[in-house]
């Protein structure tokens, strides 16, 4: 399949030197006469006895761009005029990885500078998903703005939807975008809508400026503009903050699917529709590479391309191409993680200048500190400075080592040219069908055997050569055994030192409640599911509330059943209120239950039921909690007994109408 979409490297070297043929005037037009010296301009201009201007920072991000899909690095069928001359003006990395080849684990590794598991980023944060980046952390624009910039994000977060995971708190000062990725939506690839399935749950889009919805992206044809309007922010920004330092984060929400195209590039390529989206991507680069130019800033700004991970191979050709990698989106065979990189920055960074050494989207944060001299990071994180690569030192090698996670699995590792694989279960885009024209094919599920590859000379990890470097072998078996330890591993069963916690939603609410059920004496529960557990029986009595993500440790899970626990307050107390706090994630096949009844009794054997409360199956796709109590006044008891009714099949109107569903519980509340 790659193969008639990629060209062998001879072919878009001579392309690099036609684009190159006005370096002298380029130069010229940077007032770079320190270039030639080896003298970074913002250097000079500190030597002249003015304060340096900090370098502005541009960083574009596309979403499931493959390896091959610029003209740099082979692309055939459309042309990316602007980001071609990024590469001429500046550095062509051909060794660059994402840390993770799916899109929030990827997003969250770029602004921490970590590795997904340890900031316990993992997969694709779907809509429903209460979890997000811990605030804890610190991203490149919280690092840049303590250092004096302006900080704007465009496009794509999906580092968690709800309001306290968004932009504008983690250091943006302006934020325009979708909350996650332009197929989490109601509405089919090819347009129509969805009314079955985990799909069908999902609200529509929500195009969110600040911290607040402006609008929703409804239809198909509403995701044209969406690469049109992110760039049309980017410039905007750059224009009112050209007399500042800045970071500006252009996330495209393209060319992941459902691919959307303006009017103006619709056709306009010999590729179809995918060629279209590139050709808009590339005019949008184009477009903030004439602001900075409008505004004298070409000199002082380093820009960024690169791509979150590869492409969706099964959506055919709605796909990108991988070149000569192997496999694609989703796995961490090279055409998963390895992306296209160009880096610009005019005086610092060589014209037309390659980078064969391994480097990687964690990186860019501590090159970014130690470029602008903002601080590190308090919490440790896992990028090192590759600013000896910019600065084209002919023996740097920063990165000599890489880990190759997905959703917590260390699936390889890496140490110069060799990758060691280990046995694991992966999709993969081998011996199968690929879909057409924005319906996705099946995925294969094979169990890849472990393996050593020497990506020098195969990078298609084609041939598996452990057998000739056992000591190879045993030598990345070790690195593998300290990215265990630290980060842990789910396809050995370890538990890392180094891994930190997500950010959960409180769902609005206080995270603790005080009621004199907190230390009662548990007499009894629906024994627990050994899936969520949570921290054991007692959480239903601890004080604490759950946040919205139900395996946070404070909820327990019931799947399929209905919940009795039974409470000794010890001695008999007065009564005014009871409670319980149940959770619903529709998405998840978690509803609240049909009723919950509360029992009151002075020596644990004869019972009085107080009036049953009846819950109504509630069609909500956002996730809740909800406290189901019951007005106690005037009652007196020692003993407390709670009984939830679960659904006996989930409803009709649900995406696994007729199975069983879950009841999720943190809190017993007696007042």
């Amino acid at each position: 399949m790659w193969a008639a979409r990629w060209r062998p490297p001879r072919m878009w070297r001579r392309r690099l030197a036609d684009l190159m043929h006005s370096r002298r005037e380029f130069l010229r037009r940077s007032g770079a006469a320190g270039i030639a010296l080896g003298v970074p301009s913002w250097l000079t201009t500190c030597a002249s006895g003015t304060k340096a201007r900090l370098p502005n920072v541009v960083l574009i991000f596309a979403d499931d761009q493959g390896y091959a899909d610029l003209g740099v690095y082979g692309a055939v069928g459309f042309t990316t005029p602007n980001i071609d001359r990024l590469a001429a003006e500046g550095m062509r990395f051909s060794d660059f990885y994402a840390s993770e080849a799916v899109c929030s684990a990827s997003r969250a590794s770029l602004l921490t500078g970590c590795y997904a598991p340890r900031v316990s980023i993992l997969g694709a944060l779907s809509p429903g998903a209460q979890v997000g980046l811990n605030p804890a952390e610190t991203t490149i624009a919280e690092m840049l703005r303590s250092a004096g910039y302006a900080t704007g994000a465009f496009g794509k977060w999906h580092l968690g939807h709800g309001r306290e995971f968004l932009p504008l708190q983690h250091g943006f000062d302006e934020y325009l975008g979708l909350p996650y990725s332009n197929d989490m939506w109601p509405v089919d690839y090819d347009g129509v809508p969805v009314t079955e399935g985990n799909k069908s749950q999902y609200p529509p889009l929500p195009l969110i400026e600040g911290n607040e919805v402006i609008e929703t992206v409804d239809e198909l044809s509403d995701q044209d503009q969406l690469t049109t309007r992110y760039a049309e922010r980017a410039v905007d920004f750059i224009d009112r903050n050209a007399g500042r330092p800045f970071f500006a984060y252009l996330a495209n929400s393209m060319p992941h699917v459902p691919l959307g195209v303006s009017d103006k590039f619709r056709g306009h390529s010999e590729q179809g529709l995918y060629g279209d989206v590139i050709e808009e991507i590339d005019w949008s680069v184009g477009q903030v590479l004439s602001a900075l130019e409008r505004n004298g800033l070409e000199s002082d700004t380093l820009v960024i391309y690169t791509s979150d991970n590869g492409p969706w191979l099964n959506y055919g050709n709605h796909a990108g191409s991988t070149g000569p990698l192997r496999e694609g989106k989703g796995t961490a065979f090279e055409g998963g993680p390895r992306v296209p990189a160009i880096m610009r920055w005019p005086g610092r960074i060589a014209p037309g200048s390659e980078c064969g050494r391994m480097a990687s989207t964690i990186d860019i944060l501590p090159t970014l500190a130690a470029i602008t001299g903002a601080g590190m990071p308090e919490r440790t994180i896992d990028g090192v400075s590759i600013l000896s690569l910019l600065d084209g030192e002919p023996d740097a090698n920063p990165r000599n080592v890489f880990w190759f996670y997905y959703t917590a699995q260390l699936r390889a590792v890496r140490e110069g040219k060799w990758k060691r694989v280990f046995e694991h279960q992966t999709r993969s885009y081998v011996g199968v069908e690929p879909g057409t024209d924005g319906h996705p094919g099946p995925y294969a599920f094979p169990t890849v055997p472990a393996a050593l590859y020497d990506l020098e000379a195969d990078v298609g990890e084609t041939t598996d050569v452990s057998a000739e470097h056992p000591d190879v072998v045993i030598r990345l078996d070790e690195i593998a055994e300290t990215a265990r330890a630290t980060l842990g591993d789910r396809l050995t069963g370890r538990e890392g030192t180094g891994v930190r916690p997500p950010g959960r939603t409180s769902l609005g609410r206080a995270s603790a409640i005080d009621h004199i059920g907190v230390g009662a004496t548990l007499v009894s529960s629906t024994p627990l599911d050994p899936r969520y557990p949570g921290g054991g029986a007692e959480v239903l009595i601890d004080g604490r509330f759950g946040s919205g993500d139900f395996g946070d440790g404070l909820w327990l899970g019931f799947d399929g059943v209905d919940f009795e626990a039974t409470l000794d307050l010890g001695t008999p107390r007065a009564l005014t209120r009871l409670g319980l706090d149940c959770l619903q994630v529709q998405s998840a096949w978690v509803l609240l239950p049909r009723s919950v009844t509360f029992s009151l009794s002075d020596d644990g054997a004869k019972w009085r039921a107080l009036p049953t409360v009846a819950v109504a199956a509630e069609r909500a796709p956002e996730v809740m909690a909800r406290f189901i109590g019951v007005d106690a006044a005037g009652e007196t008891a020692r003993y407390v007994r709670v009984q939830a009714e679960n659904h006996e099949a989930l409803p009709e109107w649900h995406a696994g109408a007729g199975n069983t569903g879950w009841l999720f519980i943190d809190e017993i509340v007696v007042q």
